[in-house]
């Protein structure tokens, strides 16, 4: 495979060469890894599906439910953190580990140190700075439109159709920038002894080598989360942890050991 060093990981190659097929590839491994072991899968899918039913009964007795607009649309920022435990399990049957929960809850924390908990931070702190841009963009067409604050009177105009596409072409350039620094750092860190900031220079040098490929993933995980949000978040039972099983995958083939 074609591949080059980061300066900052002089002992890894990256692979220049992803194509489509790595794609189908690493989905494939996912779905097996689910199928193998789905009691893990199921129980990290569910602890999203709670969330999203409770925020959907919270925020709509209290008057505010368009506010799951942009947490939905921003729960793909959140996506590589939250399949963390997933990462472990593929990590675990590649090797042929025994699997248990104690170790799969574990990776959570990190290997010892509090650098996977770092990344969670950078991430909290995104998704909050996403949540601002979108109050922002919703007052300004609450402005222009006369939709209250609590979200009354929105239904499908044209004012909220632009704002849809407003906010999602913002909220799409963001998380594409933050996928470009966790899709490859969330599950290195499980995997290797290294700090936070070489794995995100890993993982953008992976996304930079790769653009299309990369993107393409992107759109792919962005679109069926969203989907599987869709039927009251049931969805994520089976979605989100294919989708973590493969994004380990990936991130196995577009990261190796130099020889020697």
């Amino acid at each position: 495979m074609g591949t080059n060093t980061t300066s900052g990981l002089p002992r890894l190659a990256i692979a220049q060469d992803l194509g489509w097929a790595d794609i189908r590839m690493a989905l494939a491994r996912g779905w097996r890894d689910f199928a193998a072991h789905p009691l893990f899968g199921l129980f990290f899918g569910g602890i999203y599906v709670l969330g999203g039913l409770l925020l959907l009964y919270g925020l709509s007795n209290v008057g505010r439910g368009w506010w799951l607009i942009p947490i939905i649309a921003g729960f793909p920022l959140f996506a590589p953190f939250s399949a963390v435990g997933l990462y472990e399990v593929s990590r675990r049957r590649e090797l042929g580990e025994p699997m248990h929960w104690r170790a799969v809850l574990g990776a959570l924390k990190g290997r010892g140190d509090e650098q996977l908990v770092l990344m969670g931070g950078i991430i909290f702190v995104a998704f909050s700075f996403w949540m601002i841009i979108a109050h922002g963009i919703f007052a300004i067409f609450v402005g222009e439109s006369g939709i209250g604050f609590d979200g009354s009177g929105l239904a499908l105009s044209w004012d909220m159709i632009a704002m849809l596409l407003v906010g999602g072409a913002v909220g799409g350039l963001f998380a594409l920038g933050l996928f470009a620094i966790t899709v490859v750092s969330l599950p290195m860190l499980v995997d290797r002894d290294v700090d936070f900031i070489s794995a995100m220079i890993a993982s953008m040098s992976v996304f930079g080598s790769n653009k299309p490929v990369m993107i393409g993933w992107a759109l792919f995980i962005a679109t069926t989360l969203c989907l599987a949000m869709a039927p009251l978040f049931f969805g994520l039972f089976v979605i989100l942890p294919v989708l973590g099983h493969a994004t380990w995958h990936l991130y196995r083939r577009a990261v190796a050991d130099l020889p020697g």
